[in-house]
């Protein structure tokens, strides 16, 4: 058997090694790998590892699956009680559809600036639809929801994720901005004043329902009181018939002692009687007796 002359066979190990390393290619963890036939996609790879294609006719295009930052001009923003606004914004996506991704826009830079016009449609949809108030408010992380929500929806024809989208800066333009802050405090007074006027209100609500329940409270105690000042009377009367009926003359000297001290308090008492006057009956007679 005949063998290659030696610089035959070198020649055909340089072709075939030529021919290898066209046909082998390597797809990284991080990509993912388009191959093209004459400029046309034929297959997709997201496995990492070893892979062959068909040397010479096709070649490989690597897309990075790894998020991307898009940054976004700074955007002018109308808003509904139409006050303008100017809005820095950006937003962090990955391509899950490489081949999705080719077809709609071919490269990556027309898929950024396809991104970045939806990107500004969301944001002037939904910024659009509210006040300035409502931005700067707490309301701003619903209405970030709302502008992922939006820009994930016609993102995904592109084979696109929306991962993220912040808003870092809403300002307002210089010329109306005092205006505005002006208006902002307005507001914020006329609402401080509505607070105070209800809280005033209420406290003259508490106020009244606190004289009612004192005004009951005491109506209570007045006539608990008369009740029992009525049953002690009763039971004084009983004591006072009582001790009467056991001994009339010393009760009577009682009750007049009681008529003294009622009658002659702090010495300034002046009565005119007649010295043999019934009230004179024990000074008169120290026995008490009737003469």
């Amino acid at each position: 058997m005949s063998k290659l002359p030696l610089p035959l066979f070198g020649v055909a190990a340089l072709a075939l090694l030529v021919v290898i390393v066209n046909s082998a290619f390597i797809v990284p963890e991080t990509h993912s790998a388009l191959v093209f036939r004459f400029g046309e996609p034929k297959s997709q790879y997201e496995e990492a590892g070893l892979k062959f294609k068909v040397p010479f006719a096709e070649n490989v295009n690597y897309i990075d699956r790894r998020n991307r930052h898009l940054e976004q001009d700074q955007t002018e923003i109308i808003a509904r009680n139409q006050e303008r606004l100017i809005v820095d914004a950006f937003a962090r996506y990955k391509i899950v559809d490489p081949l999705l991704f080719y077809q709609s826009v071919r490269t990556e830079l027309r898929g950024e600036q396809r991104l970045s016009n939806q990107l500004n449609d969301s944001l002037r949809a939904v910024l659009g639809s509210v006040t300035i108030d409502e931005i700067i408010s707490e309301r701003r992380s619903e209405l970030m929801t709302r502008i992922q929500e939006g820009l994930t929806q016609s993102a995904r024809p592109l084979g696109v994720e929306i991962v993220d989208v912040k808003i870092r800066r809403a300002d307002l333009p210089q010329t109306n901005s005092e205006a505005v802050f002006q208006r902002m405090i307005a507001e914020r007074r006329q609402l401080a004043q509505q607070y105070r006027s209800e809280g005033n209100e209420r406290a003259n609500q508490l106020r009244a329902q606190a004289d009612r329940q004192v005004i009951e409270i005491k109506a209570e105690a007045e006539e608990e009181a008369q009740k029992i000042r009525g049953a002690a009377d009763a039971e004084r009367n009983a004591i006072f018939a009582a001790a009467y009926s056991k001994d009339p003359e010393f009760f009577a000297f009682y009750r007049s002692l009681l008529a003294y001290e009622e009658a002659l308090q702090d010495g300034e008492t002046t009565i005119l009687l007649s010295p043999d006057s019934e009230f004179f009956r024990y000074f008169n007679n120290l026995q008490g007796n009737r003469q």
